[in-house]
């Protein structure tokens, strides 16, 4: 089946789909007798388990500190096994679609069933109970997890199409990240370059016209540096700062570079002031992407330095939710990345020994300490780890205990749904 091979019909129901039971498929409708959740704001370490996080904590915050993600007060854990007839390991494509939808799916798919059908997404949802919503990454705005929330495709790989559905369909009201080379035709380029130097392999593909100017006629104001995106007013907005990723996520001095022309926290702080103008509340999806593409490269350095401008846009989340009550935050991953552990320092250890399976990278230093500790990677892949969920404010406590990653769903959609 190809990408373009679900009928435009079938796309549009999934997304304007608004009247569901609540309680079906083991959904939980919201309890009257708590304060009503008019935000959802929620964040994604892409590839961050529980020991990134512990990894990020020891470098970021010390032996006695903790990482802002860990001070939210409820946590539980998600599995994340995919419905995919080759393999029992999630892709960010399938993890996010459970999320996105309470459906299990292969790899590679974006919020459609195991036959290629496509689902009703929460951003959608949120859209259609009159919420504004809202996308903000480092990866291509397109890319897997951004786009299993508010698109339908039976191929992650179609992001073209994938903006095109941003624009059509869900009309998030917020987007913002990587990813221009989608939104322009081949041989077009943009704000960033064709071929730059940094990655010559970047350059405009899109195959559905010029999108950033299909995007200003439908009423987005578009920016594509930091003071523009400083300048932008209320409204919607669609905000590229990359050709792809907001990085060059290559080995540690393999010319891997983390430096985002704008901050995920930048972004997110501009992204809680144009949605917060709705009364009717918001939807909000926050993605660190380095996390996971980093430690797909073994890059212990640049895996902790995105771990840290994750927990900064957490940051600026909590200080909103704590300033505005009625806001859920919820901070997970949809998988595990690298077969991460965290292991001292010992010249004896002979698990990254040259021809070992396992790679030590380190040392790094324990903030405040005189300690250090390296990180062990197992593979350049993804593993089947459980993922650690903690969340602040109404209705956190429902993601306390194990529950597989279609959980999400079902405590979301019903708030989302509400109308208040």
């Amino acid at each position: 089946m190809s990408v373009r091979s679900i009928p435009a019909a079938a796309l549009l129901a999934a997304a304007l789909i608004t009247v569901i039971p609540l309680n079906d498929a083991g959904a939980q409708a919201p309890d009257r007798s708590r304060p009503a959740v008019r935000n959802v704001i929620f964040i994604n370490g892409d590839g961050m388990s529980a020991a990134h996080r512990e990894a990020a904590r020891l470098f970021h915050a010390g032996l006695d500190g903790r990482l802002t993600m860990d001070t939210l007060p409820v946590s539980g854990q998600l599995t994340t096994s995919p419905d995919d007839p080759e393999s029992a390991i999630t892709d960010s494509a399938a993890g996010a679609s459970a999320w996105a939808t309470g459906v299990r799916t292969y790899n590679g798919a974006i919020s459609v069933d195991p036959d290629g059908n496509p689902l009703p997404t929460l951003g959608a949802l949120a859209k259609a109970a009159g919420k504004s919503t809202g996308l903000v990454t480092t990866a291509q705005v397109t890319d897997a997890s951004p786009a299993a929330f508010f698109s339908n495709a039976v191929d992650r790989d179609a992001q073209d199409d994938i903006a095109r559905q941003y624009l059509e369909k869900t009309k998030p009201d917020v987007i913002l990240g990587g990813g221009e080379d989608w939104w322009l035709p081949a041989g077009t380029p943009g704000a960033y370059p064709d071929q730059p130097a940094e990655d010559p392999e970047e350059g405009s593909r899109g195959t559905e016209g010029n999108l950033i100017e299909q995007a200003r006629r439908s009423g987005y104001q578009y920016v594509s540096t930091p003071a523009q995106l400083a300048a932008a007013g209320k409204g919607r907005l669609l905000g590229l700062f990359a050709n792809e990723e907001m990085f060059q996520q290559r080995a540690e001095g393999q010319g891997d570079i983390y430096a985002p022309v704008v901050s995920l926290a930048a972004m997110t702080e501009k992204a809680l002031t144009n949605l917060s103008t709705d009364r009717d509340g918001f939807f909000l999806l926050i993605e660190e992407e380095g996390v996971d593409e980093f430690a797909h490269r073994n890059n212990g350095q640049r895996t902790l330095q995105t771990m840290g401008s994750l927990d900064r846009a957490v940051a600026v989340a909590l200080g909103y939710a704590q300033r505005h009550r009625d806001t859920l935050i919820v901070v997970t991953g949809d998988h595990e990345t690298g077969g991460l552990a965290v292991e001292d320092v010992d010249p004896d250890d002979e698990s990254g020994d040259a021809g070992s399976a396992s790679v030590e990278d380190g040392p790094f230093p324990v903030k405040g300490s005189g300690f250090s500790f390296v990180i062990d990677w197992t593979t350049t892949g993804h593993t089947g780890q459980d993922v650690p969920v903690t969340a602040y404010g109404p209705f956190a406590d429902r993601f306390t205990g194990k529950h597989p990653n279609t959980h999400v769903f079902k405590v979301l959609r019903p708030l989302l749904q509400e109308r208040l």
